[in-house]
């Protein structure tokens, strides 16, 4: 058991792992399009709700990319070599990401359908 951490080397530790997190090309892409879709919020000047919605559901789809690339590892460290049984938490984990984005996709045509209509 590790000994307990300071608030500051607490922060140290989420900050390392955030570093890590942006160095995997899959949570830049949804970084990217988190980004994207957050300048369509400033651009159609999108209302309160809105913005909780979306920052809500940028959020669970950085969460669930962070996650699924947390199990990747793990699985890889505890059996390098190609498993069936390893494969399929893979998998799943990559669903728990296609999911987050699949409601993330609902709610931003709940908010820009009728905004992207006015065009």
């Amino acid at each position: 058991m590790r000994p307990k951490q300071s608030v500051v080397q607490a922060i140290k530790v989420a900050l390392r792992g955030m570093r890590i997190l942006l160095a995997e090309r899959a949570f830049r892409i949804q970084l990217t399009i988190g980004i994207g879709i957050t300048a369509m919020g400033f651009y159609f000047e999108i209302e309160s709700w809105a913005w909780a919605a979306q920052t809500l559901a940028i959020g669970l789809v950085l969460m669930a990319e962070g996650i699924n690339t947390a199990l990747e590892r793990i699985a890889d460290f505890i059996q390098p070599n190609f498993d069936p049984k390893i494969g399929r938490i893979k998998d799943m984990a990559a669903g728990f990401v296609s999911i987050a984005a699949i409601v993330s996709l609902i709610i931003a045509v709940i908010i820009y359908s009728e905004k992207l209509t006015l065009l």
